[in-house]
């Protein structure tokens, strides 16, 4: 599968997520929630992935966790947020960089309709 069928895929399996749980809940019910949505439908995922980070060829002590990466392509950032700021897709947008991924999505469980919290962020495509 390529990223924009796995993208489709968690988001789909996002909007179950949402449809049982409704908003209001914290981000670690919709992350875990949201893995075993994706494990029941056979779509290998990871939560809470180290990211390391270098400076001019060193290795800084600073360490990152992407919220889920899914199939090993799709980085997934999940936020319970009123709005989601521009901060929120510029780290999405380090983790894809640091991380040489194409894809991720920025869910924001906090949202009546779960389709107007998703967001695209793309690096390099």
């Amino acid at each position: 599968m390529n990223e924009n069928e796995i993208s489709k895929k968690i988001i789909g399996a996002a909007i179950e997520v949402h449809k049982v749980l409704g908003n209001g809940l914290l981000e670690s019910v919709y992350q875990k929630s949201l893995q075993q949505e994706l494990v029941l439908n056979s779509i290998p995922c990871a939560i809470e992935i180290p990211v390391s980070a270098s400076y001019k060829g060193v290795d800084l002590d600073i360490a990152y966790r992407m919220d889920m990466l899914v199939m090993d392509k799709v980085v997934v950032e999940l936020k319970v947020v009123e709005n989601v700021l521009p901060i929120h897709k510029s780290q999405l947008l380090s983790y894809l960089k640091l991380s040489n991924k194409k894809l991720g999505l920025l869910i924001n469980f906090n949202t009546p309709l779960l389709k107007n919290g998703v967001q695209r962020v793309v690096n390099n495509l």
